[in-house]
């Protein structure tokens, strides 16, 4: 919710496809790739048999702080993801009238590669082809990034810890920054980023990471609206807070992450790019 509220904020109407590939079956997912062209295929718990309920399958209260922040109504409804190539994935988010992409982190591992994460990789690369906004984060940011030639390798040893990021030249007059100066984030991760794809540059790094945050560019039209972020923004307290009542992190791990973090700030300059965009 932390990454959809200032979205909210924003737009008088919000429509939220939720794509979890990694559960949805095979036969779901060959079905949605012979009807690409025609409507989405709804989701029900029957087509995601491995689902953890980690979260709900779909829940967005109409007295939910989201759907008060926005003017009109939010929905949300879980979609499949045709599992297919790029020029295909265009054609559907094409259809479907998709204007932001966003991929978040994950308890997966890009370094331990899963067959559904190659449709997610392909919709990554459609979405950087037709320009869209997109917003990659921890695993998302690692998949960008592979997605378009670059490296993504597993560390010994996890790191958990908030920190200030080193912006670099670029970085301290991009966007997604703006108005943060040094901003403060939060990372959890094993997986890294070691070798950007030439559409990249990178806009800040830490001590443990070097490929922190990055912007992806075009030759023609020069920096994109699209950006891979290490750290994760959205880890409001409330939801570290939920990992632990989960059992994903210790309670002991969680104390890495006392420190006040510029997360939301960063979450609010997307949605203003967003909405300087379709505005």
């Amino acid at each position: 919710m932390e990454i959809l509220f200032p979205l909210a904020e924003r737009f008088s109407t919000l429509e939220v496809l939720l794509l979890t590939p990694q559960f949805q079956s095979d036969d779901i997912g060959l079905r949605a790739t012979q009807q690409v062209n025609s409507e989405l295929i709804k989701l029900v718990k029957a087509d995601v048999p491995t689902w953890d309920d980690d979260f709900p399958f779909v829940a967005i209260p109409t007295d939910s702080e989201l759907q008060q922040a926005c003017a009109g109504e939010v929905t949300m409804q879980r979609v499949a993801l045709p599992p297919a190539d790029t020029i295909t994935l265009k054609k559907w988010l094409t259809s479907n009238s998709v204007d932001v992409v966003i991929c978040t982190g994950s308890r997966r591992n890009v370094s331990i590669w899963e067959p559904w994460m190659e449709g997610v990789a392909s919709i990554l690369r459609a979405a950087v082809a037709l320009k869209l906004p997109t917003l990659g984060i921890c695993f998302g940011h690692q998949l960008l990034c592979q997605a378009l030639g670059g490296d993504v390798v597993r560390s010994q040893s996890r790191t958990d810890l908030v920190v200030e990021l080193q912006l670099s030249e670029v970085g301290h007059s991009d966007e997604i920054f703006a108005n943060l100066g040094s901003p403060v984030c939060l990372f959890t991760h094993q997986d890294h980023v070691v070798e950007l794809p030439k559409q990249a540059v990178v806009l800040g790094s830490t001590d443990h990471n070097s490929l922190a945050s990055v912007r992806i560019i075009d030759e023609q039209e020069g920096y994109l609206p699209i950006w891979g972020l290490q750290f994760h923004p959205e880890a409001a307290k409330d939801r570290i807070e939920r990992s632990v009542r989960l059992g994903h992190i210790s309670a002991e791990e969680a104390k890495a992450f006392e420190r006040e973090h510029d997360g939301a700030a960063i979450l609010a300059n997307f949605a203003t790019v967003v909405a300087k965009i379709y505005n």
